[in-house]
């Protein structure tokens, strides 16, 4: 019979092995995008996720402010298109509490192979978001995806 404590360190080992590899096994999937119907090229579509309330109790960001924020900090970077989208979120705070507001996601399709100049832009947008508006962070989530305009 297995020892107890073994079978769980067994288990947390290989749930990190599994952790580390699904990167690796990510990243191996190269300039290839499942395509749909045979009909798409690879792309990236990044997804940046922003809040409205300011920690510090100030007015949230208006839709005034964010849409000057895309004019002069986004479209630069990206005048090839971009999609925003008005949403509602809630995220636990630094401070533990849970924040309930106002969302905005904005939407980036790029080619894998532009993927790494424009990982710098991208970091560049989040870090002004944060500065301009005293925002604790801006969510990234990246994914391979094949398009076809």
């Amino acid at each position: 019979m297995i020892n107890p404590s073994r079978r769980l360190t067994t288990a947390v080992l290989a749930a990190a092995l599994i952790g580390v590899g699904a990167p690796t096994a990510y990243a191996t999937f190269g300039d290839e995008a499942p395509a749909q119907n045979g009909r798409g090229a690879p792309f990236v579509e990044t997804s940046l996720l922003f809040g409205t309330v300011r920690p510090d109790g100030g007015e949230p960001v208006s839709d005034e402010q964010f849409h000057a924020f895309i004019d002069e900090v986004v479209t630069p970077r990206f005048p090839d298109g971009l999609t925003v989208q008005d949403g509602y979120g809630q995220y636990r705070d630094a401070n533990g509490v849970i924040e309930r507001e106002r969302s905005y996601e904005l939407v980036l399709l790029y080619p894998v192979a532009e993927q790494r100049e424009n990982d710098a832009k991208i970091e560049q947008i989040r870090q002004a978001y944060v500065q301009r508006f005293a925002q604790e962070a801006v969510a990234r989530v990246d994914d391979r995806t094949a398009v076809d305009f």
